[in-house]
């Protein structure tokens, strides 16, 4: 079978309920085995040529427009939930006056390592779309712990997004062993890099992890929030729908770990976390020249 690097494939054993991007070939040519991306989950997997198919375009398409629906579903929920936010924060602001007054607001500064540029690229849109200031870097998941404090230096986030792929292998072992798992360790070592520099939960708010990855110990190593709970895929934009609503919360209040999740494409199957202060704060007056410094 001619498959080659960056086609979208189905695995026949799964009929093909995921699409794949394939990213490299390895073995020889009798025994071909693709390395596989997940096109809408944070899923890595591996698979002989032999129970891959080429999926047509117009296969492509039928899925795709199933996700964006479920992607703009999720956007306009979270919509809701900070237009929510505003208006009680605005009638606290105000001390409940109908006068307006010019306010101007800081949301988080997120600093986003993805193991995937194309995902990275599809989260710094919809950053934009929310209007969250965020640096993007595209970081391959064994060298994030190398790079992240140096990282952190650089941009002085408030929140960091750790993630790419993930993915647990039965035959590597048992499901509560981080060693079982394609990325989890480096997360987890990424995370732990990250609480070096600042230890506080609130001062740093992190989420880390992809499809599958081990929650616990990624909470247990200083993320606020993770996945996967119940070992499940995660979609890829979960992270930025997690980090909006912290980046939109008033730092005077402590956000429920369930409205977080439920506008998540996900939920809580594939995402958790602990309590956690908000990051946004109001200032007034506003002269229509505030900007962050870089």
């Amino acid at each position: 079978m001619n498959i080659k690097k960056m086609d979208i494939v189905g695995r026949k054993s799964y009929h093909c309920d995921i699409l794949f991007r394939v990213i490299d070939i390895k073995g020889d040519s009798h025994n071909k085995i693709a390395i596989l991306y997940g096109q809408d989950y944070r899923l890595i997997a591996d698979a002989p040529f032999e129970d891959l198919v080429v999926v047509n375009q117009s296969e492509r398409t039928k899925k795709s427009m199933q996700f964006r629906s479920l992607e703009e579903q999720s956007l306009e929920l979270f919509r809701q939930d900070i237009d929510l936010l505003k208006e009680k924060h605005e009638y606290e602001s105000t001390g409940g006056y109908t006068k307006t007054l010019n306010y101007f607001q800081i949301p988080g500064r997120v600093l986003h390592l993805d193991g995937d540029p194309i995902y990275l690229k599809k989260c710094l849109t919809l950053y934009e779309k929310i209007g969250i200031p965020v640096n993007g870097i595209h970081c391959n998941e064994k060298e994030m712990a190398a790079k992240v404090g140096h990282l952190m230096d650089l941009y002085r986030p408030d929140i960091l997004v750790i993630t790419g792929h993930d993915a647990y292998s039965k035959a590597k072992g048992d499901i509560h062993d981080i060693n079982s798992y394609r990325h989890s360790k480096d997360f987890v070592q990424t995370v732990r890099e990250a609480r070096k520099k600042i230890p506080s939960l609130d001062q740093l708010v992190i989420f880390a992890g992809a499809c599958q990855s081990h929650f616990e110990s990624l909470i247990y190593a200083g993320a606020n929030f993770a996945s996967s709970p119940s070992r499940v895929n995660i979609h890829a934009l979960d992270p930025v729908y997690i980090v909006a609503k912290i980046s939109f919360t008033p730092f005077m209040e402590r956000i429920n770990v369930w409205d977080v999740l439920r506008n998540t494409l996900t939920g809580e199957k594939g995402l958790g976390g602990i309590e956690t202060r908000g990051i946004l704060r109001t200032g007034m007056p506003f002269n229509g020249h505030v900007n962050q410094v870089e």
